[in-house]
């Protein structure tokens, strides 16, 4: 059962194309990720998906709901953890989740049942009753989930669920997205830039660029569809001719050049290697880098976008500047 569904959905912000014909399905109870850079299109889709934004184009429904036509159920059902935080930092997590409650109308007998279950699911329960002005950058990210759930969504999006946050944070917010997927049967729909992230949680991943859906499968279905193992070689001089000589040797099956490096896509590449690096010697090729990649997400980005998927700078900086820049704002 589809619990997801678009069809040629498009966003268009004046001459800007922001998502471009979008075509996919979400099955029920499935992890499903959205993996590509700031600015591809990811966040676009979830708005409209979630009905803050309209279509320019196309059709999506959730649910079965029609996003446009049916907005109100549709917000009915759906969860949302947005990129920036905006859990209120003047509240205590309780505070902030009876807050949430109330704006999904949500009894109050039933919300503190369900607070507790949430930030049980969460780890804040010890936190419930302190200011979230002394929570950390992980536990806010953790009550902005507990948030999501309060009204027992039947999808949930996650909108770079784990953006700003350390190695060792990030990797406990997999296991709690994972708990909730397991235990209560949640539909969930993440975007990130993170290809570990997208390897770890995600059943499958839609692989997003310019707005583009250029690859969609399993994570495991999409690094098994470079066809073998990569070689990345870097010479400080080579000839057409002695390319041409280097993609007729054995067991190499493709050579791209991207940037200043030449991606030798072969099989067995721990055998293929040092043939290669003794045929490349007699044609006196210097070499000035190399190195055997096996098939991962970042090879696989690279082989259908053409250049690799560099984390974005700063982002921590950015979110911490937006939480004083909203304090100041309240104040």
């Amino acid at each position: 059962m589809y619990v997801i569904k678009t069809d040629k959905l498009t966003k268009r912000f004046g001459s800007l194309v922001a998502v471009d014909h979008v075509s996919f399905t979400v099955e029920e109870g499935e992890i499903f990720g959205f993996l590509g850079p700031n600015g591809a299109g990811k966040t676009t889709t979830i708005n409209m998906l979630t009905t803050l934004l309209n279509p320019t184009e196309g059709s999506a429904t959730v649910g079965g709901l029609d996003v446009e036509k049916q907005d109100g159920k549709v917000r009915k059902i759906v969860g949302l953890v947005p990129q920036d935080i905006t859990v209120d930092d003047d509240l205590t997590g309780m505070e902030n989740m009876m807050l949430q409650s109330r704006l999904y109308h949500v009894p109050k007998d039933v919300a503190r049942e369900r607070i507790k279950e949430a930030m049980s699911l969460v780890g804040l329960t010890d936190a419930a009753n302190r200011r979230v002005e002394t929570y950390s950058g992980g536990m806010r990210k953790r009550l902005e989930l507990a948030e999501g759930l309060i009204h027992y969504p039947k999808v949930l999006f996650l909108d770079e669920p784990t953006l700003g946050l350390d190695v060792q944070t990030r990797v406990v917010m997999w296991d709690y997205i994972k708990r909730l997927r397991d235990e209560h049967k949640i539909t969930i729909f993440l975007t990130t830039h993170y290809m570990e992230e997208a390897d770890v949680l995600c059943d499958r991943i839609a692989i997003i660029d310019h707005g583009k859906i250029v690859a969609l499968d399993t994570p495991q279905n999409l690094k098994d569809s470079l066809g073998g193992d990569v070689i990345e070689l870097e010479f400080d001089e080579a000839t057409d001719s002695q390319i041409e000589t280097l993609k007729t040797m054995p067991m190499v099956k493709d050579v791209k050049k991207i940037g200043e490096a030449y991606m030798i896509k072969v099989s067995k590449g721990e055998k293929a290697l040092p043939e290669i690096m003794e045929n490349l010697l007699k044609m006196k090729l210097r070499i000035g880098k190399v190195s055997l990649v096996k098939p991962s997400l970042d090879q696989v980005y690279l082989e259908y976008t053409g250049r690799s998927l560099r984390e974005t700078r700063g982002e921590t900086g950015e979110i911490w500047r937006r939480m004083r820049h909203m304090r100041r704002v309240r104040g």
